[in-house]
């Protein structure tokens, strides 16, 4: 396999991976956020297959609905053997939280430790926005 097969292969890995499905509630208030901190936060880089270790910050303003926090936790460890980018995961991740909780916004930010000297954080923002550099 060429090197730009190799690297195809891996662009998409873990994005149609079967997870465990975020729950949520039935919301009893308004306007106030909630933040999830996630520090333990692991899984596989699809090209090398070494680990990837970070804390993911979930802040959300909740519409009618809110996160189930068990279900997260179980849908979060499902990524422990699952080969995936650092960007894919983030976007993934908010994808799948909104899809369950349908919030008024939501910011999903990963922050990852450093592996061969670079620390990577990835932020992805519900509603999606356009931003000029």
């Amino acid at each position: 396999m060429n090197k730009k097969d190799e690297y195809a292969q891996c662009e998409k890995a873990g994005l149609d991976a079967n997870l465990p499905a975020i729950r949520s509630f039935k919301n009893q208030f308004r306007f106030y956020t909630i933040t999830i901190v996630i520090p333990e936060y692991t899984s596989l880089c699809p090209k090398t297959g070494q680990p990837d270790f970070g804390t993911i910050t979930i802040e959300y303003q909740p519409a009618k609905l809110v996160a189930e926090l068990k279900s997260l936790k179980l849908y979060i460890q499902s990524y422990r053997n699952l080969g995936i980018f650092y960007e894919n995961a983030v976007n993934r991740i908010l994808n799948d939280f909104v899809s369950a909780c349908k919030p008024e916004w939501c910011k999903i930010k990963g922050e990852f430790t450093p592996r061969g000297g670079i620390r990577s954080t990835v932020e992805a923002t519900y509603p999606r926005k356009t931003r000029k550099p």
